[in-house]
Parts: C-alpha cells; sequence; structure tokens
C-alpha cells in the first residue's frame, strides 16, 4: 500500500486526512481534471507509438479472477452511477487490469487515476480539452495515432494512459507523487496526488 508523505504523525495525520477528504469532495464534483499536457517528449512519443502499433490482442498472464471481482464490487460501492451493468463493469475492469499490465503499471494506480480525472465517464472532456476515461490530450492523436484511433474507445484510451503514466513513473523513479503530477500536469503542485493516492489507498488497493 502506498502511504502518503508527512502523515505519519496521528495529529498530522488527521488534518491532512480530512483536508482530502473535503478536497476530494471537491475535484469528484467537478468537471473532470486534465490529462497529460504540455510538448510531446520524444522518448514518450516513441514509447506510445511503439503501444498503440501492437495489436489489440495480447496474452494477459496475470489470474484476475479474483481482482476482478473484488474490484467490482468496489466500483458498486464507491461509484454505483459510473458503470452500473456488472457484464460491462467487468469487461472494462477485465481491459484496465490488461493494460495495466501490459504497461506494467498497478492496475489499482490506474483505477484511482481515473477515478479522479474522469469519475469512470468514458465520454468526459476536460475544461482543457481531454478525452476519455484517463483524459488523454488529443494531440496524442496527431502525434503518434493511426486511423480510425477515437480517444473515447476505452482500449485507446487506457493504452495511451497507461503507456504515458509509466513513462512518468519511470521518468521519476517510482516517486508517485511527482509522476502523477506530471501525469496530471500540475507538476509542483500537490493536491492532484495526493488525492490520487488517497483514493488508492482508501478505495482501491487490494486488504
Amino acid at each position: 500500500m502506498i502511504r502518503l508523505e508527512h502523515a505519519t504523525a496521528r495529529g498530522a495525520g488527521g488534518l491532512l486526512l480530512s483536508a482530502l477528504l473535503c478536497l476530494s469532495a471537491l475535484l469528484l464534483a467537478a468537471p473532470a481534471q486534465a490529462g497529460p499536457t504540455g510538448e510531446p517528449e520524444p522518448e514518450l512519443r516513441a514509447r506510445l507509438a511503439k503501444a498503440m502499433q501492437e495489436g489489440a490482442g495480447f496474452d494477459d498472464r496475470f489470474a484476475a479472477d479474483v481482482w476482478l471481482a473484488d474490484m467490482s464490487t468496489r466500483m458498486q460501492r464507491y461509484v454505483p452511477k459510473a458503470i452500473p451493468d456488472t457484464a460491462k463493469r467487468l469487461d472494462f475492469l477485465g481491459l484496465v487490469h490488461a493494460e495495466a499490465a501490459k504497461a506494467q503499471v498497478s492496475p489499482e494506480l490506474v483505477l484511482a487515476v481515473i477515478n479522479v480525472e474522469s469519475g469512470f465517464d468514458r465520454l468526459a472532456i476536460s475544461r482543457s480539452g481531454a478525452f476519455g476515461f484517463m483524459q488523454i490530450m488529443p494531440f496524442w492523436l496527431t502525434e503518434i495515432g493511426q486511423g480510425g484511433d477515437n480517444l473515447f474507445d476505452p482500449r485507446t484510451n487506457l493504452r495511451m494512459g497507461c503507456t504515458i503514466l509509466k513513462f512518468y513513473l519511470d521518468k521519476e523513479h517510482n516517486n508517485y507523487k511527482r509522476a502523477l503530477a506530471r501525469y496530471n500536469g500540475s507538476y509542483g503542485r500537490a493536491n492532484y496526488s495526493y488525492l490520487v493516492l488517497h483514493l488508492l489507498n482508501q478505495r482501491w488497493s487490494p486488504s
């Protein structure tokens, strides 16, 4: 489980948790958050191009049955209106698990990012023009897209989002706070990162 920084002291932890809960309510009630922004880095462009050229079908060697059941139950509990149909919810979670495994990022972290970025709304559009579950900026389709790509398509959106998230995790040597801030385009500000990590710990991390 990822622990929030600077929250080891009991009193400070309580204040931080209260602040995060208030921030969570404000952010989750707001329109979708901005996704990856800024000028495309050549290394990230190359990594995304490689990911998007690979076939949609690939072996997911991770035994995901227990994970799918657990995360489906959590979605019902925490975001019941997001994907209410059980079959569609399981299909979505299967895609999250597969694309996260392909990019070598934690699927639980991906769920926490989606929770903040779009509230699990496939058709979300942010004020800055980012699209879909992981709020991908449309310039990526110009940079590395293939004919017929659509950022509202769950697999396309998740594949790009997971690849971008992994790039920033590598760039920041798995420092979640800095990598998440880069992903959101809020580097130097901690609010977004703390919110994602709070939801990761409280909602999505396996017990």
